[in-house]
């Protein structure tokens, strides 16, 4: 027993340790992109390359003035359709496993995507970083262009999101001061039968999905820059079954007492 709480706390030690230092990478690719952004902007190409893993196998046959010419032609695009002044922000970053050829990150490589806009509009920078330096392998500007969404729908629909799982844990402790049987049943069903899902994307709007479950007390919740800003909840059939039927038996032996009395 002693060996298997050992083994198990220095899984969690190792894996508490990996995290920490995944996440920590992850905070410096914002500023990563960012500083190569910027310098490219500024035609200031060498500055650009500083921040990319020229060292790196996959650069091992590249000419340094093809690579330049390459820079230059992104700078356009990006000036052309974004302008010069820019904002950043990190979105997402990911090592992907699959048994699938081509769909895996390659060694000792991270995919990230780091959001950026100006005063109207943003776009979504996916970029693949070297884990031994957290420099830029590959950076590709991904097909969107959208406006600026307002946030204040957003947050609006967030309220009623949230009144979901307030509910859900309402309807728990009712059925924890009753008297019902197998109670942990009923917690269940409260707790996992939050279906169908409404959702509100702060781009896209509005959305409605019949047979998805939303399992954490009703309610799903991401801010990962504007593309990424979505609340979801379940209609919560679980807890509006077991208020029903509390509430009928509450009423049952209401009258049960009244024909007692009578």
């Amino acid at each position: 027993m002693n060996r298997l709480k050992q083994t198990l706390l220095l899984i969690l030690t190792v894996s508490l340790f990996t995290s920490c230092d995944f996440i920590n990478s992850a905070f410096t690719y914002k500023d990563t992109t960012k500083g190569f952004i910027e310098a490219l902007i500024k035609e200031d190409y060498d500055k650009s390359l500083s921040f990319m893993a020229i060292e790196n196998d996959a650069f091992k046959n590249t000419n340094i003035d093809t690579l330049k010419l390459g820079l230059r032609n992104f700078q356009n695009i990006i000036v052309k359709n974004f302008g010069k002044e820019l904002n950043y922000k990190f979105m997402t970053a990911e090592k992907t496993l699959s048994t699938v050829e081509g769909e895996s990150t390659a060694p000792n490589t991270t995919l990230a995507q780091i959001e950026f806009s100006n005063d109207k509009e943003f776009g979504v920078f996916e970029l693949i970083f070297d884990d031994n330096s957290n420099k830029i392998l590959y950076i590709k500007t991904l097909d969107i262009k959208e406006k600026i969404p307002s946030m204040v729908l957003f947050w609006l629909f967030g309220i009623l999101a949230i009144c979901i799982p307030i509910f859900n844990i309402w309807i728990i402790r009712k059925i924890k001061k009753s008297n019902l049987k197998k109670k942990w049943l009923k917690y269940i069903a409260v707790i996992f039968l939050n279906v169908p899902a409404i959702t509100y994307s702060a781009v896209h709007g509005l959305s409605f999905s019949l047979l998805s479950f939303q399992i954490l007390f009703g309610i799903s919740f991401s801010y990962m820059g504007y593309l990424s800003s979505v609340w979801t909840f379940g209609i919560p059939l679980g807890g509006l079954y077991w208020l029903w039927k509390l509430n009928k038996k509450t009423d049952d032996q209401t009258t049960e007492n009244e024909i007692i009395t009578e």
